[in-house]
């Protein structure tokens, strides 16, 4: 249990520190900046606890918060995300997966969780942009900021998975 939080709080630290230091300054037009703290969802086990998981998830956005000046805009994206997390993991995963579970490639199979890191960071994105933004007035803007932080967002955490995923094989 404890490596276990030792491991999660290293995770956290680090995609803060990608996201702060890196991330937050990469804008395409203007528009798009990728948000990868959202990855942090993504290393959850399977039968993880549901309100530790929102926890992490409220820290991680609220310290992104403090860093990025957007007034509780992460937060609250990123604990609708974990909100949403387990159910769409029990979906994605296959049915004789084990219980404790860590989501990747090799457990779930590359098409589930291409599909499950694209409806979680989907969720995520439409939240964050759709607070920021705070209305429906300019769809246009609001819609190529969502579609390009989306998808330069999917392209890092996907390129960070299969170096994972390629690093635990040998």
């Amino acid at each position: 249990m404890i490596l276990g939080l030792f491991t999660r709080l290293m995770q956290v630290i680090a995609l803060g520190v990608l996201q702060i230091l890196l991330f937050n300054h990469i804008h395409f037009n203007g528009f798009g900046t990728p948000l990868v703290y959202v990855a942090l969802l993504l290393y959850i086990p399977a039968n993880a606890n549901k309100t530790a998981t929102l926890v992490w998830a409220f820290i991680m956005g609220t310290v992104m918060d403090m860093f990025a000046n957007t007034a509780g805009i992460s937060a609250a994206s990123l604990t609708l995300a974990a909100l949403v997390q387990p159910y769409l993991l029990q979906r994605c995963i296959p049915k004789d997966s084990l219980e404790d579970m860590v989501p990747d490639y090799h457990t779930m199979g590359v098409w589930n969780h291409l599909r499950y890191i694209t409806i979680l960071l989907l969720v995520h994105h439409l939240a964050y942009f759709c607070l920021e933004s705070f209305s429906f007035f300019n769809l246009g803007t609001l819609g190529i900021s969502a579609i390009t932080s989306f998808a330069t967002s999917w392209v890092i955490i996907t390129l960070m998975e299969t170096f994972r995923g390629k690093k635990k094989q040998n």
